[in-house]
């Protein structure tokens, strides 16, 4: 495996969490990245952090127009496209008696849709590159969370999605993979309104020992595996769980 040196990155949710975090690791591997958000002042702090490397731009990538700016700044920055990481996502949690179809159609626009229009849009880059694509998916879909079916059903989507389309664009050298990571700090609860900060905090410390090796993880340690995953070039289709043995369903004595 090549390091990243060179590689020019788009990543969506760039602004925290898992985007955030996989920016600047690559970032420090000589990777020019890209950075997308709505949420400006995060993506200036982030893009500060990093220095010249990164670029960011202010984007809502549910919106055409936007994908396709985004996109264009992304090549720009990066002298092309190397690797597309589809990190942006939200979370919608109730119970199955209280689901409501317009949000559901919005997580599943967000966390499935948005991902899969600009991987086409990307793509005429991307077979020029002989890059890759890398999605995010979750450890929901393997351990059940009550009331996050809406949530889970996206990941569950983004797995099988993963495999289709490394099917399909393997003649063309483009590789898709994904990375299925176990409990991470990030924001997404937090922007959803189900936890504050601190009750954030209190939730992941609970879920540790769930974990095979007792701790959550690391967005750098996620970031690891999306860099191992970008430069692995006979690796395509694979769903690469890095989530700390949560989903083997630990039993406690």
């Amino acid at each position: 495996m090549k390091s990243s040196n060179s590689n020019s990155v788009l990543i969506t949710g760039g602004g925290s969490g898992i985007g955030e975090g996989t920016a600047k690791y690559l970032a420090k591997q000589g990777s020019r990245v890209t950075i997308c958000g709505r949420s400006e002042d995060k993506l200036i702090r982030v893009s500060n952090e990093i220095g010249s490397s990164c670029h960011y731009v202010v984007a809502d990538i549910n919106k055409e127009n936007e994908r396709e700016r985004l996109l264009q700044e992304a090549v720009e920055h990066g002298k092309g496209l190397n690797a597309l990481i589809n990190s942006a996502g939200n979370m919608y949690r109730v119970p199955l008696e209280d689901l409501d179809e317009n949000s559901l159609m919005d997580i599943f626009k967000t966390n499935v849709i948005a991902g899969m229009m600009l991987s086409k849009e990307s793509l005429k880059h991307l077979k020029e590159s002989k890059g890759s694509i890398v999605f995010i998916s979750s450890v929901h879909t393997k351990r059940s969370f009550s009331g996050a079916s809406p949530y889970a059903a996206t990941k569950g989507a983004i797995e099988t999605l993963t495999q289709v389309m490394a099917s399909e664009l393997g003649e063309f050298g483009v590789r898709v993979n994904c990375v299925s990571p176990g409990a991470v700090i990030s924001e997404i609860n937090i922007r959803a309104g189900l936890f504050s900060k601190e009750e954030n905090l209190d939730r992941m410390s609970r879920l540790a020992p769930e974990h095979v090796l007792g701790r959550i993880g690391t967005a750098t340690e996620i970031a690891e595996a999306i860099a191992y995953l970008i430069e692995a070039k006979w690796t395509s289709g694979a769903i690469l769980r890095v989530d700390g043995g949560l989903s083997l369903g630990k039993i406690k004595d």
